[in-house]
């Protein structure tokens, strides 16, 4: 069996009160996790988690998944991450980055949609200024001008160069799905985040990610570059109880979350091999039928993109996953049991 990291993905955001889970985030330091990651939407931000478990853990890595780069301006992102790593000395940094969609970036962060992928270029190029500190930061870009000269500017503003040296090794992973977004992160990134991964889709992935790197000029390769899908992982003796239990937010997010022509969710069914499925489900909730939308979510999609069922049938569906070319995955489980099972299947708990 490849030799597989795991992280372990925490669900604070979709929190009313923003608990941890530090049993958890501790048992999975114990069984040999590699990172611990934290993610935003328009509730609890993805950064004060992560403080919060390194003073109390010792040496998980701590990872964003995601950073929403319209939430905060680019150097306020490498800030807030080279605080972190100062004040968690020691520690592996992981700045996941997203651009979220324009319901939520106009409608909360009150900033254009733009060119989003442009922006997440200008941004990564602008948090490796500031963490490098080799001079005071300046991008003049479409989408991100620093120092600002657009409209209430009042021409004071100039470069300046970054009070805090953050240590080196605070690594930058651009989540996407589409193609020009997968060979921009592979162009940009230290890393990369799927949006919508199964093993059989690194077919599809590989060559997107060749374009990205086939542009770079640092010398990486895919086989240094990081892949870190999400796998959910559902322990659970009836297979038939928690497909349908998964129903009802797979048809929120597909149907609910974002407008109609620009909903990720729904890409990333599609992507998975069930578009006409997603459009489907999208139609319905759109049209107020939301029973009808949640009957019309197949069992073949919460069971390829996860894990589910009792621990034999988890051990033997993971076998593909397992033979992936990537490096690691984010375990999203509400068991200690479901922590266990995958530190097996993976063998990290072996690794000292």
């Amino acid at each position: 069996m490849s030799k597989i990291e795991l992280g372990l993905g925490l669900e604070t955001w979709s929190s009313r009160t923003a608990e941890l889970p530090l049993e958890q985030v501790r048992r999975a330091e114990a069984l040999g996790f590699h990172s611990v990651w934290s993610a935003e939407a328009y509730g609890a931000d993805a950064l004060i988690p992560l403080a919060t478990i390194a003073a109390r853990t010792e040496r998980i890595a701590l990872a964003t998944g995601l950073l929403q780069v319209s939430a905060r301006p680019a150097v306020t992102a490498a800030m807030s991450l080279a605080t972190l790593a100062r004040l968690a000395p020691g520690r592996k940094i992981i700045a996941g980055l997203g651009v979220s969609g324009p319901q939520v970036v106009e409608g909360w962060y009150g900033q254009p949609w733009g060119r989003p992928l442009t922006r997440l270029r200008e941004y990564v190029a602008v948090m490796r200024q500031a963490l490098a500190r080799e001079g005071p930061v300046a991008l003049d870009g479409r989408e991100i001008q620093l120092p600002y000269h657009g409209p209430g500017a009042s021409g004071l503003g100039k470069p300046l160069k970054p009070i805090l040296h953050a240590p080196p090794g605070i690594e930058i992973w651009p989540a996407g799905g589409g193609p020009r977004a997968v060979a921009q992160a592979a162009e940009i990134g230290d890393g990369w985040l799927p949006m919508g991964f199964l093993p059989e889709l690194m077919a599809t992935y590989r060559p997107q990610l060749e374009q990205g790197l086939a542009r770079r000029h640092d010398g990486m390769t895919l086989e240094r570059f990081k892949i870190w899908p999400i796998l959910p992982v559902v322990l659970a003796d009836d297979v038939r109880a928690t497909l349908d239990a998964l129903k009802p937010g797979i048809a929120l997010l597909v149907g609910g979350y974002g407008a109609k022509e620009k909903n990720f969710h729904v890409q990333q069914m599609a992507r998975c091999g069930f578009a006409e499925a997603a459009d489907r489900i999208q139609a319905l909730w759109l049209a107020g039928r939301r029973e009808e939308a949640i009957r019309a979510v197949p069992d073949e999609y919460p069971d390829s993109t996860r894990l589910i069922g009792p621990a034999a049938r988890i051990r033997e569906r993971f076998a593909p996953w397992s033979r992936a070319a990537v490096t690691g995955y984010t375990i999203y489980t509400q068991s200690l049991a479901g922590l266990e099972l995958m530190a097996e299947l993976a063998g990290t708990r072996d690794r000292g």
